[in-house]
C-alpha cells in the first residue's frame, strides 16, 4: 500500500493528543489483568522447579502428592505428547523438563490443588531423583570444544564441523573486501565487548486461568502479547485442535517482548484437563527471573578502520550470543543490525548462536540489536577520540541514506538517520558545557520493524458510532492509535470510535504484538476497513438518491454528490446512514485482512551526559535527549512514552542490570531487591524530539517506534562514561565496582 498523495494530506485527528481509552480503568483499578481472572470452583496451580543447573532426571514419584487431601491433579512431561516439530518440542520441554533439567529453575512437575497452601505442600511431596551433570553458563566457555554439552545434535546446517555441540547456528552478512578496506585506514581499533543477560522487568508476573474438558474444548485467559500464538502452541503441545481452544488476552502489565511465548499456559491446561476444574496459575517473582526469558548475553569482537578525516573504510564484527538451553536465532538480527547505520564499502558481520545452562531467551525490545550496536558504536566513538574528530560529524559523514546498500543486504528507501543526526547537532544539548568528571555520549540506533498477518473488522452502530475489532493486545497505546486512524479516515470525532481486542475465535489470525508492527500493520488494515465501509455507505446513499455510485463522494464524515451534475442533495452523515441501514440493505461493516509488508526501518540518535563519582564509581545520568523518526506520530504522547521508556530501560541495562550466576550455575539475584532496575530517583527528565520522515509503505506514513529506543542507550551511556573517566569501558553493566576497578587500572 502506497503513501497517500505524498503525505500532503492535512490530518484532523492523527497527530493530536487525545485521551487514552484505557486510562480511567487502569487508574481506578477496574482493568482486568491476568491474575484478576477467576472462575467458580477453580484450583490453584503451582510448579516444582529444578535446584540444579544441569541434571538427568532419574525418576519422578508423584504418588504422595496425588494422595494429599485437596490435590486434584499432578502433571509431568509425560502428560504431553509429541507436537511433531522442533519449535513446539522446545517449548514443550521448556515448560516441563523431559529427561534432563537444563537450567536452575527449569520446571519439572506441577500440581493443582484447592488452595495455595495445599499446592505448596504437595510440591514438597514430589520425589525427584537427579543425577547432576556438568554445566556451563558463559557463552565463550560454551563454545569451547571440551565444554559440557547442553543438548546433543541441535546444530543446524549452517554450523561448520569442529565446533562445540552448543553452537547451534551461524550467520554471515556483508559486502566488499574488508581486508582491502582496513588497508586504507589511518587508524584501526579492535575491541572485545561483553554484555550481561537482562530481564524485561515487567511488573506483572505471568498469570493465566485455564479450562479444558475431555472433549478437547478449552478456554484460556492470560497476559500475553500474542493470543493466537498461545493458542497454536498450546494446541500443538496438548494434541488438541486449535479451533477448540479460545484464548482471551487480559490487560498486560508490561511485556516488552517477554510475553511473546508461553511458560505456564500449557501446564495450566493440562492440569485443568486432568482435574476437570478451572486452574489458575500465577508465577512468583523468583520464578519469573529464574525461568522466563531474559535477553541473550553476548561476547563480541569489533574491528573498524577510519581515515584521519573520519571516513570509515571497513567494519567487521564477530558476535557470540547465548540464548539459554535451547537453540535461538537472535544473533541473526544482531548481525544484521550491527553496521546498519553506516554507508560502508566493506563490511562483514559473523554471528554464532550458542546454548548454555540458562533459561530460554525471549525477545526484549529489538532483540539482538542493542548488544551489537553497543559494540560498534563504542569503537566508532573511540576512533573519534583517537583522531580528535567530532563524533556527530563523523556519523553524519558515514550515515546510511536513501539508496545506501545496507550492511545486511537490502538497499534503503526513505530513512531518517541523517535527519535525526542533524536534529541532534542543532539541539542545545549537543553544545551545552560539561563540568568536571562529566562526559557526553552519542549513539545511533536501528531496528527493522515488521508488518505481518493482521485482521480487522470495523462495524457501524445504528447511532453512528463505530466499533473496531482487532486481535493484537495493546502494549503501547494501539487502541488509541487505531481509533484515531479509523476516525481520521471516516471523518468523525475520535470519541465516536471504540477499539476492542478480541479473543482468538472472533477474528482471523493475527501475528503477535511485537517488532513495532501494530500501529503500522493494524493501522493499515483499519484504514482499508474504513475505506471498505465508506464504499458501502456511498453505495447505499447512491441508491437512496437514485444516482450512480461513482456520483457519490465521501468528505468530512458524510456522503455528498460528486458535483452539480450529480444532483442537489444534502450531505448524509454516518449517523444518518447507519440509522436507516436496516432499510437499505442491512448492517454496514468494513473488513480487511492483510500480510502487511513495507513497514520501513527505523533510526534514532541518543545524547546523554553522565557524571562519575571517582570515590564510589557510581554513575549519575545528568541529561538525556532522544531523537527518533516516527514516520508519522499518530499519538505523540505515546510516541514520546516509547522513546522515554526505551531510554530508561537502556540506562538500567548499561549501569546496573545483569543476571548473576554462581559457580554452581544457580541464579543469585532472582528478585528486584538484588536485580536493580532504575527508579525515578536514578533518572533525569528524558527529553524527546520526534521527527517525521514518512514511510512510503503506509498510507499515513507511519513507522513503528517501540523497538528502536532501547538500541542506542547502551553505547551512548558507555561513551559518556568513557569520556568522563578517560577509561574505555567494554563490559556491561558498568556497575560501580567495575568502574572503580577500571579507573584504578586494575
Amino acid at each position: 500500500m502506497a503513501l497517500d498523495a505524498g503525505n500532503k494530506r492535512e490530518f484532523k485527528v492523527v497527530g493530536t493528543r487525545v485521551s487514552r481509552p484505557d486510562g480511567l480503568d487502569k487508574v481506578t483499578g477496574k482493568a482486568m489483568y491476568g491474575a484478576d481472572a477467576s472462575a467458580p470452583g477453580m484450583l490453584i496451580g503451582r510448579v516444582l522447579r529444578s535446584p540444579h543447573a544441569h541434571a538427568r532426571i532419574v525418576s519422578i514419584d508423584t504418588s504422595a502428592a496425588e494422595a494429599l487431601k485437596g490435590v486434584k491433579a499432578v502433571v509431568t512431561s509425560a502428560d504431553f505428547g509429541d507436537p511433531g516439530d522442533d519449535f513446539h518440542r522446545d517449548i514443550r520441554d521448556n515448560v516441563l523438563a523431559r529427561g534432563k533439567v537444563l537450567y536452575d529453575g527449569h520446571a519439572v512437575a506441577a500440581v493443582a490443588a484447592i488452595s495455595k497452601s495445599v499446592a505448596k505442600d504437595a510440591l514438597r511431596l514430589i520425589d525427584v531423583v537427579y543425577e547432576e551433570l556438568p554445566h556451563v553458563t558463559d557463552v565463550d566457555a560454551a563454545m569451547a570444544p571440551d565444554s559440557p554439552v547442553v543438548q546433543e545434535g541441535r546444530a543446524d546446517e549452517s554450523v561448520p564441523e569442529g565446533w562445540s555441540q552448543n553452537v547451534t547456528g551461524h550467520c554471515e552478512f556483508g559486502h566488499g573486501d574488508v581486508e582491502a578496506g582496513f588497508a586504507k585506514a589511518d587508524t584501526i581499533v579492535e575491541r572485545t565487548f561483553k554484555t550481561a543477560a537482562t530481564h524485561q522487568g515487567y511488573i506483572e508476573p505471568h498469570a493465566c486461568l485455564a479450562t479444558l474438558g475431555n472433549d478437547g474444548r478449552g478456554e484460556l485467559w492470560c497476559c500475553t502479547q500474542g493470543p493466537y500464538l498461545v493458542r497454536s502452541v498450546c494446541a500443538a503441545i496438548l494434541g488438541i485442535e486449535a479451533s477448540q481452544l479460545r484464548v482471551t488476552a487480559s490487560e498486560i502489565g508490561g511485556g516488552f517482548g517477554g510475553k511473546t511465548t508461553v511458560f505456564i499456559e500449557p501446564v495450566a491446561l493440562a492440569l485443568a484437563r486432568k482435574s476437570g476444574k478451572p486452574v489458575k496459575m500465577v508465577m512468583r517473582r523468583d520464578e519469573v527471573f529464574r525461568a522466563t526469558g531474559p535477553t541473550v548475553s553476548a561476547s563480541m569482537d569489533v574491528k573498524i578502520g577510519m581515515t584521519k578525516d573520519g571516513h570509515i573504510t571497513a567494519g567487521q564484527a564477530k558476535l557470540r550470543y547465548q540464548g539459554g538451553a535451547f537453540p535461538n536465532e537472535t544473533v541473526v538480527m544482531g548481525a544484521q543490525s550491527a553496521f546498519a547505520a553506516y554507508d560502508l564499502e566493506a563490511v562483514q558481520t559473523l554471528g554464532w548462536n550458542v546454548m548454555t545452562n540458562r533459561p530460554k531467551e525471549v525477545a526484549y525490545r529489538a532483540p539482538g540489536a542493542p548488544m551489537a550496536i553497543y559494540a560498534v558504536e563504542s569503537v566508532v566513538d573511540e576512533l573519534c577520540q583517537k583522531l580528535k574528530l567530532d563524533p556527530l560529524e563523523v556519523r553524519l559523514q558515514n550515515a546510511a541514506r536513501k539508496g545506501t546498500l545496507s550492511s545486511y543486504g537490502p538497499t534503503f528507501n526513505d530513512i531518517g538517520l541523517a535527519a535525526t543526526l542533524e536534529a541532534a547537532k542543532a539541539h542545545p544539548h549537543y553544545s551545552a558545557p560539561l563540568g568536571p568528571r562529566q562526559g557526553r555520549g552519542l549513539s545511533c540506533g536501528f531496528w527493522f520493524n515488521f508488518g505481518g498477518n493482521t485482521c480487522v473488522s470495523l462495524n457501524l452502530n445504528p447511532d453512528g458510532t463505530v466499533g473496531v475489532a482487532e486481535g493484537n493486545p495493546d502494549i503501547g497505546g494501539s487502541r488509541a492509535s487505531i481509533s484515531m486512524m479509523a476516525a481520521e479516515e471516516l471523518g468523525i470525532p475520535y470519541d465516536k470510535v471504540r477499539t476492542v481486542i478480541t479473543d482468538t475465535n472472533s477474528l482471523g489470525f493475527n501475528d503477535t504484538t511485537d517488532g513495532s508492527r501494530v500501529t503500522f500493520a493494524v493501522g493499515l488494515a483499519t484504514i482499508e476497513a474504513a475505506r471498505a465501509a465508506i464504499k458501502v455507505m456511498c453505495a447505499r446513499v447512491a441508491k437512496i438518491w437514485g444516482i450512480d455510485e461513482d456520483a457519490v463522494v465521501w468528505e468530512d464524515g458524510a456522503a455528498k454528490p460528486s458535483g452539480p451534475n450529480a444532483g442537489e442533495f444534502p450531505p448524509m452523515s454516518i449517523a444518518e446512514i447507519a440509522a436507516i441501514a436496516d432499510n437499505t440493505g442491512g448492517p454496514i461493516a468494513g473488513h480487511h485482512e492483510v500480510n502487511a509488508d513495507g513497514a520501513g526501518v527505523s533510526f534514532g540518535v541518543h545524547l546523554v551526559d553522565a557524571e562519575v563519582d571517582p570515590e564510589t564509581g557510581a554513575t549519575k545520568i545528568l541529561r538525556y535527549t532522544v531523537f527518533q523518526d516516527a514516520g508519522k506520530a499518530v499519538h505523540p504522547d505515546y510516541v514520546e512514552g516509547q522513546m522515554q521508556g526505551g531510554a530508561v530501560q537502556g540506562i538500567g541495562w548499561a549501569l546496573n542490570e545483569e543476571y548473576i550466576y554462581g559457580e554452581d550455575g544457580r541464579l543469585q539475584n532472582p528478585g528486584f531487591l538484588d536485580y536493580r532496575v532504575p527508579v525515578a530517583s536514578d533518572l533525569p527528565e528524558i527529553d524527546t524530539v520526534i521527527l517525521e520522515i514518512p514511510n512510503p509503505g503506509h498510507p499515513y506514513g507511519v513507522r513503528g517506534v517501540g523497538e528502536t529506543p532501547i538500541v542506542p542507550p547502551l553505547a551512548a551511556i558507555s561513551n559518556a562514561v568513557s569520556r568522563a573517566t578517560g577509561v574505555r569501558m567494554t563490559e556491561l553493566p558498568m556497575s560501580p565496582p567495575k568502574l572503580l576497578k577500571a579507573m584504578s587500572g586494575q
